[in-house]
């Protein structure tokens, strides 16, 4: 009598087939969780904190600004999980579509959206990337690939399935990376996904961005094998992979692979990163439900920006100088966006009654 792990390891076998990517890939990729991930460029930690500390530092400011009565409505900050969407936007290509859930704003700054735009948005201003009507949740960028943030848990996987079918119909070899989180992967819609991205083998990669706390509960209490939600796509055939979402060397790693699998015609993937948010489900959420000690031992430990900035300086590559300058030239860029966000005009009240249909 075989199990679910039996299987899940015939699985990860087939997922290491040569002729879709080398096996050394994605067999270092499964044990990233481990600590053991290639190294990165010189260029390329740079680079990686300097974008992780834009997202860090760009959501700080928003939480100001929601907190100064600026910001309505919900507004769910990604601090603390900046690795993720940093290292995956590192691996994938040009032209690759990334869609996701409601913690979104990190998300579009990686993939190159104006932080000015974005910040007008979430204070609903007319220059913001949904003309001030979107909001938080609600942002789009056709021009970078970015096809939204969603308020509906879940609703990310059947579009960015669809964004994987489309793909493969046009034959433009372009993969979809589709972001949501633990809670959202106990969704049905989910699993109809999976069934769908397997059966007709769709360029999908799924991004479990699981930061231990599906709103207020933690994922031991409200998931079935917690520490296994990278199987979950296992009974339809998708080889999964659970990745140390705070290091961006292994979420690089582990997306290069699964990109290369993907785009060569494997069939869809489950990537379950392993991150932590610092800050509660939303700026409403006290997060009473988690001790700040815990908080501040990742915080002291595993903070995925603190760790590049250590193995920067440690190399001799920058010294605390170099990234006191680079945080100084972020907080520039965030702060005129802010500045922008809090001058820009509110959109005219006819607003209301554009945008609600697609233009012809």
């Amino acid at each position: 009598m075989t199990t679910p792990h039996d299987g899940a390891e015939k699985l990860q076998e087939t997922a290491t087939a040569p002729s879709i990517v080398p096996p050394e890939a994605l067999s270092s990729a499964t044990v990233l969780e481990h600590g053991s991930a290639p190294r990165l460029t010189p260029e390329q930690e740079v680079e990686a904190y300097r974008q992780m500390l834009l997202i860090r530092r760009f959501e700080e400011k928003a939480g100001q600004l929601y907190g100064m009565g600026l910001i309505g409505g919900f507004c769910h900050l990604y601090i603390g999980q900046e690795a993720v969407v940093t290292g995956m936007q590192m691996a994938r290509e040009e032209g690759d579509q990334v869609i996701t859930a409601y913690r979104d704003h990190g998300h579009m700054l990686a993939c190159g959206m104006d932080p000015k735009g974005v910040m007008a948005e979430l204070t609903g201003r007319r220059h913001g990337y949904s003309q001030g009507k979107g909001g938080s949740m609600h942002m789009f960028s056709v021009a970078k690939n970015f096809y939204g943030g969603h308020g509906i848990v879940g609703a990310p996987a059947p579009l960015g399935t669809g964004l994987a079918l489309a793909n493969k119909y046009r034959g433009n070899d372009r993969v979809s990376l589709t972001y949501f989180g633990e809670g959202a992967a106990n969704q049905g819609q989910v699993y109809e996904s999976f069934n769908m991205a397997s059966l007709w083998k769709l360029p999908v990669i799924y991004v479990i961005e699981n930061n231990h706390y599906a709103m207020g509960t933690h994922v031991g209490r409200g998931s079935a094998l917690a520490e296994e939600l990278y199987h979950r796509g296992s009974v339809f055939g998708i080889p999964g992979m659970k990745v140390d979402g705070m290091d961006v060397r292994a979420v690089k790693a582990a997306g290069q692979a699964a990109i290369a699998r993907v785009r060569a015609g494997g069939g869809p993937m489950i990537l379950e990163m392993r991150t932590y948010r610092y800050r509660g489900h939303s700026m409403s959420d006290p997060a009473k439900y988690r001790t700040r000690e815990e908080v501040q031992e990742v915080r002291a430990h595993r903070d995925p920006i603190e760790l590049v900035g250590k193995r920067l300086t440690e190399a001799g590559i920058a010294d605390e100088e170099r990234l006191k300058q680079i945080d100084k030239d972020i907080r520039a860029i965030v702060n005129e966006a802010a500045d922008f966000a809090t001058s820009d005009p509110e959109p005219e009240a006819s607003e209301l009654y554009t945008d609600v249909a697609a233009r012809p």
